[in-house]
């Protein structure tokens, strides 16, 4: 497979990530909570998601990167690509997620004189505990919700990319930095629009288990929260993640092209 796409996504996840991080973070202590972390472990993910999606769609379509606004393909075979890339992506992603929400929903203060510990001391402290607490099993506890969420949610985040990109760009040119900053925006925001009820699922889920376990499964989850909190349990976080989503995939997917095309 050519390396070019899985280096992109690294770099483009990176910055992204950078850039988004303090959103992931507004409903706790610091906006750059638990940074280090995420940096290189979703940015390596990210390389996997858009080194799995291009490849998939040269292998469905046979037409290059660098072709790929020239000779357009389907949009079924962005959709499959996509797909296939989410689930990929969540498989790979399900450890490093599940770290990055308990550490970043961690109510402790800091660790001061007088105060009580923090649950987990860092990323491999709390890797560590889960081990020994939960078993090996624990570290992917919601992975089979989150693959729900981004298998079909990236199938939708890259058709929506494809169709703004080519609805703003004259035929057999390439799309400009403006249209591929709005389409990688809005490509975000209509895949957190679908993302979200489950995101909501995955994160309780994936806490579940600090202090004994809440939910027996996935419907077991839905149907509590929505026995306790109602049906716009569901949207919790929409605006957040909407916010956070269009200046992260626009950089993501402008840094992701321009690195392309760089080294095409």
């Amino acid at each position: 497979m050519p390396a070019e796409e899985f280096v992109a996504g690294w770099v483009s996840g990176a910055l992204g990530l950078v850039l988004g991080h303090p959103f992931d973070t507004i409903k706790v202590l610091g906006f750059f909570k638990g940074m280090s972390f995420p940096i290189a472990s979703i940015a390596l993910v990210n390389s996997v998601l858009f080194g799995v999606y291009s490849n998939v769609l040269l292998a469905l379509t046979t037409t290059p990167h660098q072709e790929r606004w020239t000779h357009p393909p389907v949009y079924m075979d962005v959709f499959i690509a996509g797909c296939l890339g989410g689930f990929v992506q969540a498989y790979c992603l399900a450890p490093f997620d599940l770290i990055k929400v308990r550490l970043q929903n961690q109510t402790e203060p800091r660790a001061q004189l007088g105060s009580p510990r923090p649950r987990y001391r860092g990323p491999l402290h709390c890797m560590t505990s889960i081990l020994q607490n939960e078993g090996p099993q624990g570290l992917f506890r919601g992975s089979g919700t989150l693959m729900l969420r981004d298998t079909p949610t990236l199938g939708i985040y890259f058709v929506s990319y494809e169709w703004l990109c080519r609805y703003y760009t004259p035929k057999d040119q390439n799309p400009n930095s403006a249209t591929v900053l709005v389409a990688g925006g809005c490509a975000g925001i209509a895949s957190w629009v679908t993302a979200t009820p489950l995101d909501v699922i995955k994160c309780r889920m994936q806490m579940d288990g600090l202090k004994g376990r809440v939910y027996h499964g996935l419907l077991d989850c839905m149907v509590s929260s929505v026995q306790q909190e109602g049906p716009q349990v569901f949207f919790r976080g929409l605006i957040i993640n909407s916010a956070r989503a269009f200046p992260v995939n626009a950089v993501t997917f402008l840094s992701y092209e321009y690195l392309l095309r760089w080294w095409g």
